[in-house]
């Protein structure tokens, strides 16, 4: 075998070392978690208290769909248990703004595109550790077609977005990020 193809040979061997030892770092980093949280594990239960509006439009039960979608994300990817008081953390907020936007313009100054936008102010409270407190908005959209009303694309739009600002959310508070 030439001097090349044994180079070649070792490229993968370099590789396969490589990774194995960026795998064995981090996991010696701390609170590092494969399941995507760095709660400290004493951290056992959470009270999500039912978000409130104070924005204009959106459907009656947006309130309680966010609230229902957050219980069953915290559920579904951590070991806490959802109580209805007095968690070791706590998440409350209310929806700031359900907006629709132009966002695309036609020659003739006519919309040809439509944003959707919802924001929410979240705090945060977390009685194990009061440094990862906070209050802080969470916004996404989802544009939808001139041509489509709000009430056609509505019941497509909003789970989206709400699926999103529960992610965000999480990741804020569950994966530190």
């Amino acid at each position: 075998m030439n001097t090349m193809g044994r180079r070649l040979l070792r490229l993968p061997l370099f590789y396969l070392l490589f990774m194995v030892h960026c795998a064995l770092f981090i996991s010696s980093c701390g609170k590092y978690s494969f399941t995507g949280t760095t709660l400290d594990p004493n951290i056992k239960t959470i009270t999500i208290n039912t978000f409130t509006t104070s924005a204009a439009g959106g459907p009656a039960n947006l309130t309680l769909q966010f609230t229902e979608k957050l219980k069953e994300y915290y559920q579904r990817y951590t070991n806490m248990k959802v109580v209805p008081n007095n968690g070791d953390i706590v998440l409350e907020g209310s929806f700031t703004a359900y907006d629709v936007l132009p966002v695309a313009a036609t020659a003739s100054d006519q919309a040809a595109q439509n944003r959707l936008q919802v924001s929410v102010q979240v705090r945060f409270s977390n009685s194990k550790d009061e440094t990862k407190n906070f209050d802080q908005a969470f916004s996404f959209y989802q544009d939808f077609p001139a041509n489509q009303t709000l009430t056609q694309s509505e019941s497509r739009l909003v789970p989206k977005i709400q699926d999103q600002l529960v992610l965000d959310i999480f990741n804020k508070t569950a994966a530190d990020w």
